[in-house]
């Protein structure tokens, strides 16, 4: 059994490490005393935090501070974009078949038609699919995240948002995974709306925020008070949010250095491939600090267990399944069910180092070589 100072972790996609710029911002927040919506001198002072870091924040997205409004969370901001444009009067939704729970099942609980948009061998959305769907029936609430949580595929979301605007529909972006990992150019990207959250990029859990263009009309999920423009009643969470600005700030001055983490992602799968593993995704453009892989027959949950005890944290799909591991519905819609319950996702973060993708290759291997010399002897 491994000491905490020597475990590894490689599972940021699930919650990454905080940054010390974000501890340093929620400490000075907390000492704060007043109420960001008084207009005393105290009030003014936690003012000035919250609207420091929604300038942060919106940097991190390429949008104008005013279009960002502070939420719980990327669910509460995947909610309230696609109830948003529900109320707008979009009866009709198309859902990426490799959607966050939080989308799909928001999707379910409308009430109203949910196409389910599908992907090709590699993850990627249809296009083609998604023009001729877009042809037919009413205006859509058209969900397709910017990069996926589980293989780290991006895909082609601003080419989305141009055929969904076209026809007059409305494009919301999960953009919770691919904060902090690539650019962003909100603008450019051409979505109504978007979908952040702080504890993916280093900052504290239970605040994200949701980023609305001008053509997107927010309504209300809490009333009774007039709080980030009318769009959400209840006193902003001041230290929260500091923390994520203070993590967005950090996460877009180090973008240049997440992208070298490709380098010790690509030498984890070239050894597990050639310990006979199958790397999800690989033909498709990827974050650079996120793989996911199944080895046939080799239990995600016996994988994840293994790895652990070996001193190396990753996950088994989505974080959102209250610590259960089940077969990956993302790498079904992949059109691989044959490998769903035996796939693992290794993510990495800003501090990363070569060093913690080596060990966990090294484990890997060793952990899979264990196993297959154990069924060759029960054989």
């Amino acid at each position: 059994m491994t000491s905490p100072e020597d475990r590894v972790y490689l599972d940021y996609n699930a919650t990454a490490k905080v940054r010390p710029q974000a501890v340093t911002a929620v400490l000075h927040a907390l000492q704060l005393c007043g109420n960001p919506s008084s207009v005393h001198a105290a009030g003014r002072a936690s003012r000035a935090v919250v609207e420091t870091a929604r300038a942060d924040v919106a940097a991190l997205a390429g949008a104008a501070p005013a279009a960002v409004t502070f939420v719980s969370g990327g669910a509460e901001a995947n909610a309230t974009a696609m109830e948003s444009a529900i109320a707008s009067g979009f009866a009709r939704l198309i859902v990426g078949a490799t959607e966050h729970d939080t989308v799909r099942e928001t999707a379910l609980a409308s009430g109203f038609p949910v196409a389910v948009w599908p992907v090709d061998d590699d993850g990627v959305a249809d296009l083609a699919w998604l023009e001729r769907e877009l042809l037919h029936g009413e205006r859509a609430l058209v969900c397709l995240m910017l990069a996926n949580n589980e293989t780290g595929v991006i895909q082609p979301a601003a080419a989305a948002a141009r055929l969904t605007r076209a026809v007059g529909g409305w494009m919301h972006v999960d953009a919770v995974q691919a904060a902090g990992k690539l650019a962003i150019d909100f603008e450019a990207l051409g979505a109504d709306t978007l979908a952040l959250s702080a504890h993916k990029i280093g900052g504290p859990q239970g605040i994200g925020a949701l980023v609305a263009g001008p053509r997107a009309r927010l309504v209300r999920r809490l009333h009774g008070g007039g709080q980030e423009h009318g769009r959400r009643a209840g006193t902003e969470n001041v230290p929260g949010i500091a923390g994520f600005g203070a993590a967005a700030r950090a996460a877009l001055a180090e973008l240049p250095r997440m992208a070298a983490d490709r380098y010790g992602r690509d030498a984890l799968e070239a050894a597990v491939v050639a310990a006979g593993a199958q790397v999800l995704g690989a033909n498709a453009p990827r974050l650079p600090q996120t793989s996911c892989f199944a080895a046939p027959g080799y239990a995600s949950e016996l994988q994840v267990i293994s790895l652990d005890l070996a001193g190396v944290q990753v996950s088994a799909g989505a974080a959102c399944s209250s610590g259960k591991v089940k077969a990956s519905p993302v790498v079904a819609a992949m059109g691989r069910p044959d490998l769903a319950a035996f796939s693992i996702r290794v993510s990495g973060g800003w501090a990363t180092t070569g060093v913690d993708w080596a060990h966990c290759a090294t484990a890997w291997v060793n952990l899979n070589e264990r196993r297959t010399k154990r069924r060759l002897e029960v054989a």
